[in-house]
């Protein structure tokens, strides 16, 4: 309900069938206007005329020739089943006319009245207009409305038919309306959706028919040609980079390496060398990992993506680190909650996970306690490596996350390990969090099951 109640086609369908609508009903309303009410100002026009042309009559010839000229008027046959007179004497008896009599003496006069009489036995809707001449003879004058209430109710049935149609019409077409423009915004979400999973080379679908979202798709196609060519750039550059470097590193070291192996190199040549085979080492390290980063950014190391058993990759990596951590006299400690399986990439969650437990045993300090923990969560897993070492200031926080940032320059290391589980965690849908252990760190991953 509220993707429909925040969704603008829904609010731009539902505004062209209200529109529909109303539209619908100020035509049946003029219709209404122009035929029962125009019909009804035609009969009290014929009624006032009938009224100024019988005051004449009284006026000239007389009360009685008023009479005869009633009778003449109820048998001529014009409008004779539909006319309504009356004329009473002053003493209030009837003279002429096709009522029985008159009991409403204090209605107004000379006014429009609707009024429901009996004319020859039956009830009768009419419009009658009453007069009263100076001896004090009343005059009633009407017209009974049956044929105006029947168009009025047939009228009334054609609108409540046109409107109930309209509508229908009005529904349907809000519907076809939002459908259509979700499928287009829908084929374009999906694309996106696919681009921004990994495919930069899917592009929108745009149709010949060169309307608004056509122009659109053309526009990001466009967008993403653009993007596409400068990520290219981008990553040629730094492959030739780390390609070209590589490469005369290695020969270096080889060199070097033979340099050693002779016999009769003297200790400062080989001190030196084996300084220079360090330093070698530690660029292409450096080189490996800037390379791996980008990758993981940019989102091309991203594999299709399969369950991964968290205990059995922790316990693998917990059993590699313990060597390492026995060197320093520190500890391991792994605790997994019941049979965890996080949505991923095994070898990108390993190395994510590799990165902090190498973290933790060099920034960690001399027998440092490192707590591994995996547990449950809502839709997820959390992953938890938790020092009690020197740990990182809180307002370091941020810029440890970075590349090539690190807190004490003194220590070994490329600072990029941070930047390389931040840069995982991201393709995987997940979320990175640094807290203060008080003592230490503590580093909370949270991953996807699905």
């Amino acid at each position: 309900m509220s993707s429909i109640r925040y969704s603008i086609a829904f609010r731009l369908a539902l505004i062209c069938g209200g529109l529909v609508v109303a539209s619908v009903l100020l035509l049946c309303a003029t219709f209404y206007v122009g035929t029962v009410l125009v019909m009804a100002q035609n009969v009290d026009s014929r009624l006032f005329e009938i009224q100024g042309r019988f005051e004449k009559d009284v006026n000239e010839r007389g009360l009685f020739f008023l009479a005869n000229r009633i009778q003449q008027s109820l048998t001529d046959g014009v409008d004779s089943d539909t006319e309504i007179f009356l004329l009473l004497g002053p003493d209030r008896k009837k003279i002429a006319g096709n009522l029985n009599g008159w009991s409403n003496p204090t209605l107004p006069l000379d006014r429009i009245l609707d009024l429901q009489i009996v004319r020859n036995g039956q009830p009768s809707d009419s419009r009658v207009l009453i007069n009263r001449f100076q001896d004090g003879s009343l005059l009633v004058i009407g017209r009974d409305m049956k044929d105006l209430v029947a168009i009025r109710e047939l009228i009334g049935r054609a609108v409540a038919a046109g409107g109930a149609l309209s509508i229908l019409l009005a529904i349907l077409g809000t519907l076809l309306f939002r459908r259509e423009i979700e499928r287009r915004i829908g084929a374009i979400r999906m694309a996106t959706a696919d681009i921004e999973s990994g495919n930069l080379s899917r592009r929108i679908e745009v149709s010949d028919n060169p309307d608004e979202f056509g122009r659109l798709g053309a526009d990001i196609n466009r967008m993403l040609d653009t993007t596409q060519n400068l990520m290219n750039g981008v990553k040629h550059v730094s492959n030739t980079i780390a390609h070209n470097l590589r490469t005369p590193l290695g020969l270096i070291r080889g060199r070097l390496e033979q340099a050693l192996a002779a016999h009769n190199a003297d200790q400062t040549l080989s001190d030196s060398a084996q300084f220079a085979i360090e330093e070698i080492d530690s660029l292409i390290i450096i080189l490996e990992k800037l390379l791996q980063l980008a990758e993981t950014e940019s989102g091309t190391k991203r594999l299709p993506f399969a369950a991964v058993d968290i205990e059995e990759l922790l316990t693998d990596l917990t059993e590699l680190y313990d060597a390492f951590a026995e060197a320093q006299e520190a500890q391991i400690i792994l605790s997994i909650d019941g049979d965890l399986k996080a949505h991923g990439d095994k070898d990108l969650i390993s190395t994510m996970l590799a990165n902090l437990l190498d973290n933790a045993l060099k920034y960690g300090g001399h027998a440092v306690t490192i707590r591994v923990t995996a547990k449950a969560i809502d839709q997820g897993i959390a992953l938890i490596v938790q020092d009690d070492g020197p740990g990182v200031p809180v307002a370091e926080y941020a810029r440890v996350l970075l590349p090539f940032q690190r807190i004490d320059r003194a220590t070994k290391g490329s600072g990029l390990g941070l930047s390389i589980v931040a840069a995982i965690t991201e393709l995987h849908r997940g979320s990175l969090s640094l807290t203060a252990a008080n003592p230490g760190l503590c580093v909370t991953i949270l991953l996807p099951t699905s």
